[in-house]
Formats: structure tokens, sequence, C-alpha cells
């Protein structure tokens, strides 16, 4: 799931193999060494010949992701507002479970119908769950039970913990008889994962 591609990377006079992902506002690579490319600090950024330049400050930073080049050069210049990754139609009902930032719940206010905290709302389209450690998880059993037909369920958690991680995340999610269908990056800090109904129990 996700823009996640083996490749070669390029950058000073660094070289090596290994696995670039495109989140939502940021590109990554896990090689020899790491690199961490928030678009903020892009200064430009072209594809050709199946490889992906971006100018830093730092320096120039190539990617050899092939056939992909142009996708991800597209990203980068045009990232998706998160409600639109999120799947969250205009005049949508929303459900928040936990504690979710500020700014998402004032970008969540200005495209929802209706807005329900503390318990999923009957008829819902989506639920948005916060799961700051692997205890919140024993509650999406209870959960899970409130999604009916096509409504989702997104968990969001802390990227990078190990305290909860996204091994855990769908392991809970498929204990409640859920499907996992996509995976967001929510914020910088924090993922998200989208678990449906599956089809053949609608």
């Amino acid at each position: 799931m996700g823009n996640q591609l083996g490749c070669t990377v390029r950058f000073g006079k660094q070289r090596g193999e290994g696995q670039a992902l495109l989140e939502s506002t940021e590109i990554l690579f896990r090689g020899p060494f790491r690199l961490k490319i928030p678009f903020a600090s892009v200064q430009s950024v072209k594809a050709a010949d199946g490889e992906l330049h971006i100018q830093t400050a730092e320096g120039l930073a190539i990617f050899e992701v092939g056939d992909a080049a142009e996708k991800w050069r597209e990203k980068i210049l045009h990232p998706k507002p998160r409600l639109e990754k999120l799947s969250v139609k205009p005049g949508a009902t929303a459900s928040l479970v936990g504690s979710f930032e500020a700014e998402f719940v004032r970008e969540l206010r200005e495209r929802a119908r209706k807005i329900t905290r503390g318990k999923p709302a009957a008829g819902a389209e989506c639920i948005f769950f916060a799961a700051e450690s692997g205890k919140d998880l024993a509650r999406v059993s209870k959960l899970g039970k409130a999604v009916k037909g096509a409504m989702a369920l997104w968990i969001v958690y802390p990227k990078g913990q190990k305290h909860i991680t996204e091994k855990d995340v769908l392991a809970a999610g498929r204990k409640a008889g859920l499907k996992d269908v996509k995976v967001v990056s929510f914020s910088a800090t924090h993922t998200a994962l989208k678990f449906v109904v599956p089809l053949s129990k609608r």
C-alpha cells in the first residue's frame, strides 16, 4: 500500500539501493544512507528518462524510479488535500473517537455536514479513531460493530513507534472482522489505515 518503490538514489557523493517512499508531505529514502525531503524544502523537481531530480538547499537528489518519475513529480508539485486522500465527501457525516489536532478538526468542519464526537453516529460515512498506544486498540472490536455497509473506519496512529505499529493496527482491524483497504500519511507524525466491512458481509 502507498507509494513505495525499490530504487537507486544518488545524493552528492552518496549512491545506494533501497526503498523510496512518497508520503503526502515528504519523500523518504531508506538504504545505505537515509534521506527525508519535505515538499516545503524542494526548490525544483523534474522527471527525465526514468529519474526524479529533486533540488534542495542541501543538494540534488536523484531517484531512479523508472515509469513512476513523472507521476511522483506531479504528486510533489500538486499534493492532494488531506480530506481528499481520506475520501471525505462534501456534506458527509463524520465521527471522531479520541483526540485529534485542531487543524484536522477545522478542515473536517469546513467539509462535513455533521461531526459527532465520542462515539460513532448512526449513518456516518466515516469514523476516525485516534489510537496513540497499543492499549487503545482494544476499542477497535467495539468500533468494528458500528461499521455498517460502505462506512469506513480510519485508525490514526503515530508513525515509527514501537508501542504501536502498523502490524498491531492491521491485526486489531482484522480481528474485528474488517478489511484493510488503504493507507494514508495523515500528517508528519501520524498514519491512517482505512478499514471497511468485506463486500461478502454487507
